[in-house]
């Protein structure tokens, strides 16, 4: 049995994790940046955010839960004899006052080294994964990335960006500022619409000077507004073989428009929202709807693809 702190050189196999403020991805994978083998890929609902985001602390029991992942994903990678490890944290990591105990911990146990980036890194490789997606052409688009802890806006198309920025807006930091009250009542959406014309008008200034043809919503909410969708017409919709999904204009605004009006029940029994997205996907509707309003967008299409396919893609070159 190899040593705990042993990270084993074999094959050509990557793994790369996404450390996220919800959920934390591993992907292992070998092949070409033009064509990945999927070894392995599991997402377990840390909640690392849950109890303190908006405090800059990881709590006690969110760590724990995060450290058990860790040695978790450790073993997947020995398992999978994978030689190259990129472990990629974002939001929650970035802004806790223990994030870095939590990186010094995870680097004693596993000997896996956490990369921790900032919002613009985090932008660049959403694009990237995105483009390794065949999502972009020569229109201009914006890929919105909500997470639980920021939200990535990257202008672009597919000869490269044209602008990005990360808002430390997610839908947990938004959840506890806002949803307070379930279903949550329009004084409070009001609130919430307020405080993103506060804080956005860096992104409406950039996204003035271009013509936007689309919303390309990467991984996360998109997925679950595109399941409920598909739920409601009666059809079986797997992630892994609907890799992209274009929304019906109407259908769209009908989804959103029941989700933000929903109770937490009526979410919880959706059979497609799974748990940590229940309360969340409030909030990742309502930042989704004002966008498209502010920037007069209707079309608006779901790639599977994120962070972590962008940062594969960088690794496997």
């Amino acid at each position: 049995m190899p040593d705990k702190k042993t990270l084993p050189v074999s094959n050509d196999a990557v793994a790369v994790m996404d450390l996220g403020t919800n959920t934390f991805h591993l992907l292992i994978a070998r092949g070409s940046a033009a064509n990945p083998e999927e070894l392995f890929h599991t997402t377990v609902p840390v909640k690392l955010g849950e109890g303190g985001i908006n405090n800059g602390i990881i709590q006690p029991e969110a760590y724990k839960r995060g450290i058990d992942t860790m040695l978790k994903f450790h073993e997947h990678i020995l398992e999978h004899k994978a030689v190259r490890i990129r472990a990629i944290a974002t939001s929650a990591l970035r802004s806790a006052s223990n994030g870095g105990d939590f990186i010094e911990e995870v680097k004693a146990k596993t000997g896996i080294a956490i990369e921790l980036i900032n919002g613009e890194r985090e932008a660049k490789y959403i694009y990237e994964g995105v483009k390794a997606g065949n999502c972009l052409s020569n229109q201009n688009s914006l890929i919105l990335d909500i997470g639980g802890g920021s939200v990535e806006f990257v202008l672009c198309n597919n000869e490269g960006i044209l602008w990005k920025k990360s808002f430390e807006m997610g839908a947990a930091r938004m959840l506890d500022k806002f949803h307070r009250v379930d279903p949550i009542p329009q004084p409070a959406i009001a609130e919430l619409n307020n405080y993103l014309e506060q804080t956005l008008p860096s992104f409406f200034a950039a996204a003035a000077k271009i013509k936007i043809d689309n919303i390309i919503g990467s991984s996360g909410a998109f997925e679950t507004f595109a399941e409920v969708i598909e739920l409601q017409k009666g059809n079986e919709f797997d992630l892994n073989k609907n890799r992209e999904y274009k929304f019906e204009p109407q259908e769209f605004i009908s989804i959103t428009n029941w989700l933000i009006g929903s109770s937490h029940a009526e979410r919880a029994n959706t059979k497609v929202i799974i748990p940590i997205r229940v309360d969340m996907i409030v909030s990742a509707a309502l930042i989704t709807r004002f966008v498209m309003q502010k920037l007069g967008v209707r079309d608006v299409v779901m790639t599977t693809s994120s962070l972590k396919e962008g940062v594969l893609a960088e690794a496997l070159g």
